[in-house]
């Protein structure tokens, strides 16, 4: 179920939505437009890719397409998906276990996860301009995921990239353009920007002037408020980047959480023990985010009341989605969930125990 809404505020209970169908996912294009707006003039010329894992829905990427110089994907399935929305964007191809198929992609960029995959291109024969995904051994205290830094699945560590650069000499086919590195995410700018200077360092010892810096951008779920520092980071990478240089950022979840909502409606409110549970229609089947990352999803409006612990309805204990939230809850209430544009509906176990798709509807654009 699709519909376009008008003249109604995503944080206004007008949220009744559409053809009334709830549970929904609404997402605010408008809103969408405007970081994406304040996001690229922060960068300057650093590059700008979408890491479409975050939410590949193609309203998003319709509004992303305008402002980014590229789309970052994972898969063969992502590459299709994304080739046949925005033939014409740039695209480059990462992610590890990738598939003989997938190594042999027409992209812009492949990013090589070891050197086993290196020599599984070479032999294939197929031309390509390869990033090596370089693994520092470097502190990334502080993040919430650390894909390198140490023993990850992640990337190479600088001997097995040493092992791809001597393996690229010997022919001319693959042609090596840079080093791709995403260390860690759940980071502010400061951080971000020491680890950025790191890779920096590497990349030029070995020459290289084309470097992507991944993404990681921190997003707050505890504090919607608290945004990443564009401008402090935009700065920093024009302060670090030498003449002849190309940097290249890969942010998702930073970029396209913020302008959805995952609305609801409550289907019973009890006692157990003395706490109190709401349970709405849905859940984490369909927004899995607070499940996995161990948070409350935050809320929008709703008056003060007892605090009540909001749950789905999974047969499983992990089915919650905020708990003890001062707020009123009564039967046939609307719930709206805020940050709920990444990671959420597209990372989701759908069909455990069976229940109904949500909707999407979309504001603005």
């Amino acid at each position: 179920m699709t519909s376009a809404l008008s003249a109604e505020s995503p944080g206004s209970p007008a949220l009744e939505l559409a053809a009334g169908r709830l549970p929904a996912f609404v997402y605010d294009l408008s809103e969408l437009d405007a970081h994406l707006r304040s996001v690229r003039a922060a960068l300057g010329d650093v590059e700008l890719y979408y890491a479409v894992k975050a939410n590949p829905d193609p309203e998003l990427l319709r509004i992303l397409a305008r402002h980014v110089d590229g789309f970052e994907v994972a898969s063969g399935g992502e590459l299709a998906h994304v080739r046949g929305l925005h033939p014409e964007k740039p695209i480059a191809l990462g992610g590890p276990g990738k598939t003989d198929e997938e190594l042999v992609s027409e992209v812009t960029r492949l990013h090589v996860e070891s050197s086993g995959e290196l020599r599984r291109l070479v032999a294939s024969g197929h031309a390509a301009d390869v990033l090596l995904r370089v693994n520092l051994d470097i502190p990334v205290d502080g993040a919430s995921l650390s894909m390198g830094g140490g023993a990850t699945p992640f990337g190479m560590d600088p001997a097995a990239i040493a092992e791809c650069v001597e393996l690229l000499s010997a022919q001319d086919t693959v042609r090596l353009r840079g080093i791709h590195a995403h260390l860690a995410s759940g980071l502010d700018a400061p951080r971000m920007l020491e680890l950025a200077a790191a890779v920096l360092e590497y990349a030029r010892g070995l020459g290289l002037t084309e470097i992507n810096l991944g993404g990681g951008m921190a997003v707050s779920y505890a504090d919607p408020g608290r945004r990443f520092d564009w401008e402090t980071y935009g700065r920093g990478l024009a302060g670090l980047r030498r003449p002849g240089e190309v940097l290249r950022i890969e942010p998702g979840r930073s970029l396209t959480v913020y302008c959805g909502r995952y609305v609801t409606r409550v289907i019973d409110v009890k006692r157990v023990h003395g706490e109190l549970f709401a349970v709405v229609a849905g859940g984490t089947h369909h927004i899995r985010t607070p499940a996995t990352k161990g948070h409350s999803q935050p809320m929008a409006g709703g008056e003060p009341g007892e605090p009540v612990t909001i749950v789905g309805q999974l047969c499983t204990p992990k089915d919650v989605l905020a708990r003890r939230v001062p707020v009123s809850l009564k039967r046939g209430d609307v719930v709206e969930f805020t940050m709920a544009g990444a990671y959420a509906w597209n990372i989701s176990h759908h069909d455990f125990l069976m229940h109904p798709k949500p909707g999407f509807h979309y504001v603005g654009g």
